[in-house]
């Protein structure tokens, strides 16, 4: 299963461009003009995914969303990719635990290394969640004994 890269920009063109070169990069990708239509169709999780998040959209801003979906228990590693980046912000966001944040422009290869640092920590997080359960399973068989 190819990894899911979830894009929230408001900037067509750039959604566009970023999704052809992540496709033929070999990623799956969704795309979203809003903060909110990523709400609406909150990804699940399921598989090795991240999120590709702009500072600055219209609505809801980047670290906004980035409270909210932590705020709704989502583990989803999100890498932030801006051209208006500040000091007070960058902190914000790294201590609220994005995996990165990246300026426009950014090259191919910094923006990949970025995406595979934070689908290896999507892919961490399920595998051990998997353990978690696995055990929790043990767990309670042995308990029923």
């Amino acid at each position: 299963m190819s990894a899911v890269v979830h894009i929230v920009d408001d900037d067509a063109s750039f959604r566009t461009a970023i999704q052809r070169l992540l496709r033929a990069s070999g990623y799956a990708v969704e795309t979203y003009d809003s903060a909110e239509q990523l709400l609406q169709r909150l990804p699940d999780g399921a598989g090795p995914s991240c999120i590709l998040l702009d500072i600055r959209i219209p609505g809801l801003s980047g670290p906004d969303l980035q409270d909210r979906l932590s705020a709704l228990g989502s583990h989803l590693p999100i890498v932030f990719l801006t051209g208006h980046a500040d000091v007070p912000t960058t902190v914000k966001v790294m201590k609220a635990g994005a995996d990165d944040l990246l300026t426009k422009p950014v090259t191919k290869d910094e923006l990949i290394a970025a995406l595979e640092r934070a689908i290896a920590r999507s892919r961490a997080g399920r595998e051990k969640n998997e353990q978690l359960h696995s055990l929790q399973k043990l767990v309670d068989s042995l308990d029923a004994s």
